[in-house]
């Protein structure tokens, strides 16, 4: 369970702070709109991702005794870490800059996440396999590795609304790419890891 609260926790940074369509959208928003529509954007994960995560859990479950579709989404899921990683190592500020857009910040997030193939990625071939193949109750194990990712998630993405609400240069600082770039590190580590497993299923 420890793992999985940190796997949880890492998983829910990344997310929140690596380059993407929602974390240009929530600092498009603040600049555009103040720190306000920008945290809007922020929960907007809140309201997409239960239905994803519902629809992903239960296509797993259905193959859960199939080491063949395990080993293969373990396999897609290390790509997809390595191709995340890549992206935020090599991450130098540039991604940041915005274009004008007119308010409806939340209805905007909603919209984009759901049409955002990631998070269906993410859920089928990370997250899902990660809580299924864990110790113990599915239950458990799924909020254990849920809460702690959504609120490093959420949070990552409202302190980044703050911060570019008071300033923009920070967002460009030294410090804000090496984060990002650690991260895309951790990610392809996880990467590394995800191969060993998918490769250990199909043996």
């Amino acid at each position: 369970m420890k793992a999985l609260l940190i796997s949880g926790i890492i998983f829910g940074l990344s997310a929140g702070l690596s380059p993407g369509p929602m974390l240009t959208l929530v600092i498009t928003q603040t600049l555009q709109h103040g720190i306000r529509e920008g945290i809007k954007v922020a929960f907007a994960p809140l309201l997409t991702d239960v239905p994803i995560i519902i629809v992903c859990l239960g296509v797993l479950s259905a193959f859960a005794e199939m080491n063949l579709i395990l080993g293969v989404l373990a396999l897609i899921g290390g790509v997809y870490l390595f191709y995340l990683g890549i992206g935020s190592f090599r991450f130098s500020g540039e991604d940041l800059e915005v274009a004008a857009v007119n308010p409806q910040s939340l209805k905007k997030g909603v919209m984009i996440n759901f049409l955002n193939p990631s998070p269906y990625m993410f859920w089928t071939s990370i997250g899902g396999p990660l809580v299924l193949k864990a110790p113990g109750s599915p239950l458990i194990s799924g909020m254990v590795f849920i809460l702690p990712f959504y609120i490093l998630l959420v949070g990552s993405k409202i302190v980044v609304a703050v911060v570019s609400g008071k300033s923009k240069n920070l967002l460009r600082s030294n410090h804000y790419r090496w984060i990002i770039r650690i991260l895309g590190l951790v990610l392809i580590g996880f990467g590394i890891l995800f191969w060993r497993d998918g490769i250990r299923y199909l043996m």
